[in-house]
């Protein structure tokens, strides 16, 4: 199947600065995927590239096979940048009736799609105007814009990076929403929005892809030294000393509670049946023994930092 996006050893450079340093980078086609990076990462230079707003410097970009910009691109892409721009005196209705004519839609097409992503949007009774709206009703009326030829890529900048949790839920909701219909491209650095909504995720620093693939396999891309348990026993001392050097055991670190420790180990299935037997092989007892996976914040932080 084709890829929605297919980026291949893209560079951009600006004089000296390289923005880009041979990113590869592949979208499955129906995926919620997020697109992260610290900031100066190069995730805008990406989604200017992918708009045909940017040309590379090398390397090569397709959008379900078509060079971004050309006719056939255009009809397959929305765009919702991270500040949703509208004249003020318009409606909700009036800005998707009015972004439907410039794609030639018929009247009949126009009603029904005009009040389907007033619905998706959930401004389908709001007869205000745009001026009073707030950051995030207009952020959902961006969206609802960007949706409103039924393109196959939806291509988002930061969509929630000002919102309030309220804001943020509804959007996200309206993101869930378009999983398996539309191939939404999330560029953002909240993770906790890409844990919530997306399936596949991306790592750029310093304008190369550090890790890609489902959220389970980016967050096993540390080779499992993330992996955590906390374990509670009557005596942590006895059990740190008989866990140095086991193979499954990467580190010990007491915890702030008494009697308490946080492992790291390679494989949580393996740790969590053999820390039993272990503990119960000293005589000692078991008070709690908690599982901890890496979240996406530890993998993050990790490769950014490490490569610094």
């Amino acid at each position: 199947m084709t890829a929605a996006i297919d980026i291949r050893g893209l560079v951009k450079t600006y004089g000296r600065h390289r923005a880009l340093d041979g990113l590869d980078l592949r979208v499955k086609a129906g995926s919620v995927f997020g697109f992260l990076g610290a900031n100066g990462a190069g995730k805008t230079t990406t989604l200017r590239t992918l708009l045909a707003l940017a040309r590379p410097t090398a390397g090569t970009v397709s959008l379900f096979g078509h060079a971004p910009g050309s006719a056939a691109a255009r009809e397959l892409v929305g765009f919702c940048p991270d500040v949703p721009g509208f004249l003020p005196w318009m409606t909700a209705r009036d800005v998707l009736e009015s972004s439907a004519s410039l794609f030639r839609l018929s009247p009949e097409t126009t009603r029904r799609r005009v009040g389907e992503l007033l619905d998706l949007a959930g401004l389908q009774d709001n007869g205000a105007r745009v001026g009073g709206y707030s950051r995030g009703m207009r952020q959902r009326l961006g969206l609802a814009q960007a949706l409103v030829n039924s393109p196959r890529l939806l291509l988002l900048d930061e969509p929630t990076s000002a919102l309030d949790p309220l804001g943020r839920r509804m959007v996200l909701d309206l993101l869930t929403e378009l999983r398996g219909h539309t191939t939404v491209f999330f560029s953002t650095h909240l993770l906790p929005d890409v844990e919530r909504v997306c399936d596949s995720v991306a790592i750029v620093h310093q304008g190369k892809v550090a890790a890609s693939g489902t959220l389970d396999e980016v967050r096993a891309a540390l080779g499992g030294a993330k992996h955590r348990v906390l374990v509670t026993v009557d005596d942590r001392d006895r059990l740190r000393a008989a866990l140095t050097g086991r193979s499954w055991v990467v580190a010990v670190a007491e915890s702030e509670m008494p009697d308490e420790l946080l492992l790291s180990v390679t494989d949580i299935r393996e740790a969590s049946l053999r820390l039993p037997a272990e503990i119960a092989a000293l005589g000692l007892r078991l008070h709690r023994l908690e599982p901890r996976e890496a979240s996406l914040e530890d993998v993050f932080i990790d490769m950014v930092g490490a490569r610094r």
